[in-house]
């Protein structure tokens, strides 16, 4: 019996080698497929972060400013243009001036501001320009007021009590605040005091 046990123990010991090198073969052979397989998506997951950083980068143009360009413009509305870019991109963005507008007392060099109103006005038609001349030339024509929405440097420095640094103040008080909503407001513009400004109400409008 113990011969035979030995017998049996040494093919149980041959059976377990064999067992163990099979074993290893199939480990080598799975673990290599693993490790090819495992490495495809790196490179695609790279590619997308790639795409994320591109996105990123749009940031550094500026952040957005809704504008609204109106008056004599080819397509007047609400537009979306970069913190980094000018008045005169707002206005080409808008179509581009018709051919009555009046750029004068546009500043087409200003930066666009987020919620602010670029007003391109229209030149007045020539029987128009010789009666608002006359008119604005004296505070005791009320018939004919001038717009202070759309007049240019030139008309109000022909204004009495209006000279070139007034009315160029007037026109920047305009573009920076977006616009006059009344006649009063003319008190908050560098050089129009009180008395000034009595003066003016029956010869401007808005």
């Amino acid at each position: 019996m113990r011969d035979l046990s030995r017998s049996a123990l040494a093919a149980y010991a041959v059976a377990a080698l064999a067992v163990a090198l099979i074993g290893a073969r199939y480990l080598r052979a799975t673990g290599a497929e693993p490790g090819g397989g495992g490495g495809t998506p790196v490179p695609s997951v790279q590619v997308q972060g790639g795409a994320g950083g591109g996105g990123g980068a749009n940031g550094d143009g500026g952040s957005l400013a809704v504008v609204q360009v109106a008056g004599a413009v080819a397509r007047p509305g609400v537009y979306r243009l970069r913190t980094t870019l000018r008045v005169d991109d707002a206005v080409r963005m808008a179509g581009g001036p018709t051919a009555r507008a009046d750029l004068t007392g546009v500043n087409l060099a200003a930066k666009v501001e987020d919620g602010r109103q670029v007003i391109v006005p229209e030149r007045p038609a020539v029987g128009a320009a010789g009666a608002a001349g006359a008119g604005a030339g004296s505070a005791g024509t009320p018939g004919i007021p001038l717009n202070l929405n759309t007049a240019t440097v030139a008309q109000l420095d022909e204004l009495d009590g209006i000279g070139p640094a007034t009315a160029q103040s007037i026109v920047a008080y305009r573009q920076e605040h977006g616009g006059f909503r009344s006649v009063a407001e003319l008190d908050g513009v560098a050089g129009i005091g009180p008395k000034r400004l009595q003066a003016l109400k029956d010869l401007v409008r808005v």
